[in-house]
């Protein structure tokens, strides 16, 4: 075939970022039927009617190119989350608007500090920017561990990230511990403040955009419409920071990264912001009714903020995984760390929770 292209350095050593498996993969895979996915945190309920009804709307004018700002989505945020529309900016989801934060402010040599285990994506920008990565682990809680945290940020800290509650053991952060984090933190270091589980977080740890962000112009929050919501298949999320920082950011918006369906999703479902918390409710029930049968069973697991829960199960982590998938109820697992399982309708739960008891002890 003669010489190809190389991809350049940084690209060939990327680590990939794994989706969740589909049910139908895992049918295939294992010969199955009736499988179910919890693997992807995704919506058990599909979109409102209304969200449906915009987004049908917004599909008869598709021939046309969407306003590349979304300003109207824009507005609209600012309007909902009592900030000036300068301080939001919406992409192709938070973690689009990751990826902008790391070709914004990351250059080849950059320090950039998490915790981990925590959000896969992390590092593949980090290394796709040739950044310098410096992770702190996870505490027994799994947990992030704020001594270590605090020590690992140096002035040359050029980003850190962190995801409350964090992906995939669902442990999340105070405001207060945040601000405490800030006081040793640079001005000029990019303070990333990940919420794409914000709705299902507990009120009591406070909010970042309304007790962060108008003090610390070096904080970005950034949250989706992909969980909560029910639009994981649209893609729209949005960050909030100092006006400065967000225009930085848009620089590096590709064109119409937004489209016009996700832009009138947003929308809708800001505007019927009472249904979706309706639906809220009810994933929180469940995951209390999951948290309490699992306990019962007795599981130990971390304290769970987000719409999953998180299974520490070490060396056993890649054999529980097989069997349940075999079983067809399909998993994220974390080689030899544990397993994160999504919180869905009241039969898939169920059928997790039955399924579990076959395969594994407690432990």
């Amino acid at each position: 075939m003669g010489v190809i292209p190389v991809a350049r350095p940084a690209v060939q050593s990327l680590p990939a970022y794994r989706p969740g498996k589909g049910a139908a993969q895992a049918e295939k895979e294992h010969g199955i039927t009736n499988a179910i996915k919890l693997a992807s945190n995704e919506n058990p309920e599909p979109p409102l009617t209304a969200i449906v009804d915009a987004v049908t709307a917004a599909a008869k004018v598709a021939h046309r190119y969407a306003d590349h700002r979304a300003t109207a989505v824009r507005e609209r945020l600012a309007s909902w989350l009592g900030v000036d529309a300068a301080s939001v900016t919406v992409g192709a989801g938070s973690v689009g608007l990751l990826q902008q934060l790391f070709l914004t402010f990351i250059d080849a040599g950059d320090e950039v500090v998490y915790p981990w285990r925590s959000f896969e994506v992390y590092p593949v920008y980090t290394k796709l920017m040739g950044g310098k990565e410096t992770t702190t682990p996870l505490n027994a809680q799994h947990a992030f561990d704020l001594d270590a945290l605090a020590a690992a940020i140096t002035p040359a800290t050029r980003m850190v990230l962190l995801a409350t509650p964090n992906n995939p053991t669902g442990t999340a952060l105070r405001v207060s511990e945040m601000r405490q984090l800030l006081q040793g933190v640079s001005p000029s270091t990019v303070f990333v403040i990940d919420e794409a589980y914000r709705e299902f977080l507990d009120p009591s740890f406070g909010d970042p955009v309304k007790e962060l962000v108008p003090e610390f112009p070096n904080v970005v929050v950034t949250r989706t419409f992909s969980k909560a919501h029910g639009l994981a298949g649209i893609r729209v999320g949005y960050a909030i920071g100092h006006p400065e920082v967000v225009s930085s950011i848009d620089k590096t918006l590709f064109p119409f990264a937004v489209n016009g369906l996700a832009q009138a999703a947003a929308i809708a479902a800001i505007d019927n912001e009472d249904q979706i918390n309706a639906r809220v409710r009810t994933i929180l029930g469940e995951r209390s009714r999951v948290i309490a049968s699992l306990k019962s069973d007795g599981w130990t697991l971390p304290d769970a903020q987000a719409n999953f829960v998180y299974l520490p199960l070490g060396a056993d982590a890649d054999s529980i995984y097989l069997e349940m998938e075999k079983r067809g109820v399909v998993t994220r697992p974390f080689s030899n760390e544990g397993i994160r399982i999504t919180i869905g309708s009241v039969e898939e739960n169920d059928r997790f929770l039955s399924t579990l008891a076959e395969v594994a002890k407690p432990r």
